[in-house]
């Protein structure tokens, strides 16, 4: 039996009903049931039984009417990816239960509490069951039932992509089911708050994860460079709480907010005794995401199918695109249809590929229009479209659209210091954030086109090593715990080698992350170097420095940093030469 423990917690939370189709109970009959009842029913005679009620005053009421994670989902409904014809259901080989088409199958507690505690002994991410799941469950598998058979089909698509790169970095495979909760996986999802793709990133955070935003190109919709960066998140959430639930109550509400509930809390370190202190969104996060576990894995069993897109994940392939390139061009020419430009590449936030000769852009189509892309990629770039765009005209427009930052105002900051650290004047600040004049508050969110000269944080690298030592240069949401994590040393040693005293660090300060004093040690070990062979690698489409590791014995990922000096992982680009350096 799974050692984890289970409480069953109730919380206040209803939903408005709307369904023409009839709800069947169904009892069915679950091998091993007594094993369970054997230690959780003796143990909570009340929560065992079928007793978890979805009241009807509350359900009347319609308590739950918005909301992110509703709001979301509804967003499916008006979702340009399922116009048309591009996505087909078929239920005929799917429905092995025999359900008639206008079934909807609810079961008793004590069904919903077997299947999701055998779940549970399959991840380390502990699942339970109680009133507050329940409402999800009641959600995803009766109101909004034709929406879930649309992330049935998306997740066709998207979850091999999610899976390869979890277990890239040994998490649970389960924690492919956060993209439901966060963006119902409509992969350029906007929150009201600003998060962005199928991991719903907000601004900063993408930035320390290396998701850049510029006026054409979003990285935080691009599937394939978020989820990367999702699963570096996670990863570092998890070493900072050692607690699955934690890991993801922070992904949701920031680990400060996490921090405080459980200070708030005495010390707990459970999900479910510091849930009255989390953000309101945040204590129904948890439950939706077991919810959504619970209905990935038992669809069948509530007469859902997938609704599935034209393409499947490995019908999908990508091209280099070398030169500025519009979809509008590629609809055109290769009479592809620009839904499917779009909701593969959605990235793209004008439907322009900003590509040169420097900096070279990625395109994912269908596989049968590969051959063609590659055998007409000189004429492409020169066609011109009906529209009149071509490549002089996509060129004028990319130079005069400047990159957008975001400055969150500091206490004692002023238009005049703000604007002096942008390079840019005062009034300028003012036309940009429709200010009339200089008042200005902690907190507040200016927009910043920045002048020549101005070198954002994120464009310098987190890490140097200078004469041995490795420095840090601090971004914006990080604090030392993230920082120490990242580093694999304490936050105390953080704060010795920097003469810190306390907590506080801001952004863009410099901090020695490695022991100055082992600095003697590290020269000698570099002179190992002098036995090794090194030879040039050319990155392919698609590498990874793991990848590429695996390719020669004895070398690492972290080989491979040093002996390049890449201090962001997901920075390669095709063609980039790396030096490995090879024994013998």
């Amino acid at each position: 039996m799974n050692s984890k423990k289970y409480l069953p917690i109730i919380f206040l939370l209803g939903f408005s009903f709307a369904s023409a189709q009839e709800i069947v109970p169904v009892n069915d009959s679950i091998q091993g049931l007594s094993e369970f009842e054997a230690e959780f029913q003796s143990a909570d005679e009340a929560f065992y039984a079928d007793t978890i009620p979805l009241p009807d005053t509350l359900v009347s009421a319609g308590m739950l009417k918005t909301g992110p994670i509703l709001d979301m989902l509804d967003s499916l409904f008006h979702s340009v990816f399922f116009a048309g014809n591009g996505f087909i259901a078929d239920t005929a080989a799917l429905n092995i239960y025999g359900f008639p088409a206008d079934s909807i199958p609810t079961y008793p507690d004590s069904v919903y509490f077997d299947r999701i505690m055998r779940l549970n002994a399959t991840t380390p991410i502990e699942l339970t069951y109680n009133w507050h799941v329940k409402n999800f469950i009641n959600l995803y598998a009766v109101q909004r039932r034709d929406l879930t058979s649309r992330i049935l089909g998306l997740a066709e698509l998207y979850f091999p992509l999610f899976e390869e790169h979890l277990d890239r970095l040994n998490l649970p495979l389960e924690l492919k089911y956060l993209a439901v909760v966060e963006s119902a996986l409509i992969p350029n999802a906007r929150s009201r708050a600003g998060a962005t793709g199928l991991w719903q990133f907000m601004y900063g955070t993408g930035k320390m994860y290396g998701l850049n935003v510029t006026s054409f190109v979003d990285d935080r919709s691009d599937p394939y460079k978020s989820t990367i960066a999702a699963a570096e998140h996670l990863r570092d959430l998890y070493t900072l709480y050692n607690d699955w639930l934690l890991a993801l109550a922070a992904y949701n509400s920031g680990a400060g907010n996490v921090n405080r509930a459980i200070r708030r809390s005495g010390g707990k370190m459970d999900f479910w005794e510091i849930s009255p202190y989390l953000p309101r969104e945040t204590r129904g996060y948890v439950p939706a995401f077991i919810a959504v576990t619970y209905i990935m894995n038992h669809a069948a069993e509530h007469n859902l199918y997938p609704v599935s897109p034209a393409f499947m994940h490995n019908e999908v392939d990508t091209v280099i695109v070398k030169d500025v390139l519009s979809f509008d061009q590629l609809s055109e020419k290769f009479d592809i249809p620009r839904e499917q430009l779009t909701f593969l590449n959605p990235a793209y936030r004008h439907g322009i590929i900003p590509s040169t000769a420097e900096t070279q852009y990625v395109l994912r189509l269908p596989r049968q229009y590969i051959a063609m892309f590659i055998e007409q990629e000189q004429e492409l770039y020169a066609y011109k479209t009906q529209k009149g765009i071509e490549r002089e005209n996509l060129l004028a427009k990319m130079e005069n659209i400047r990159e957008r930052e975001y400055h969150r105002v500091r206490s004692g900051e002023n238009l005049g210091l703000i604007a002096q650290r942008y390079r840019v004047r005062v009034n300028d600040l003012r036309r940009w954030n429709n200010l009339s004049g200089s008042t200005i508050y902690p907190g507040q969110r200016l927009i910043v086109y920045p002048g020549s000269g101005y070198q954002a944080a994120a464009s310098i690298p987190a890490a140097t090593t200078v004469g041995g030592v490795t420095y840090h240069t601090v971004r914006s949401g990080e604090n030392l715990g993230l920082i120490a994590n990242r580093y694999k040393v304490s936050v105390s040693n953080l704060r010795r080698w920097n003469n810190i005293s306390g907590n506080v660090i801001h952004p863009n300060q410099r901090l020695i992350v490695s022991n100055p004093a082992a600095q003697s040690s590290a020269s000698s070990t570099n002179g190992s170097n002098e036995n090794l062979n090194f030879i040039y690698y050319t990155v392919q489409q698609g590498d990874t420095l793991w990848d590429i590791a695996k390719k020669y014995d004895g070398v690492t990922i972290d080989k491979i940093k040093q002996w390049n000096n890449i201090s962001n992982a997901n920075r390669l680009r095709p063609g980039q030469k790396l030096r490995i350096g090879i024994a013998g």
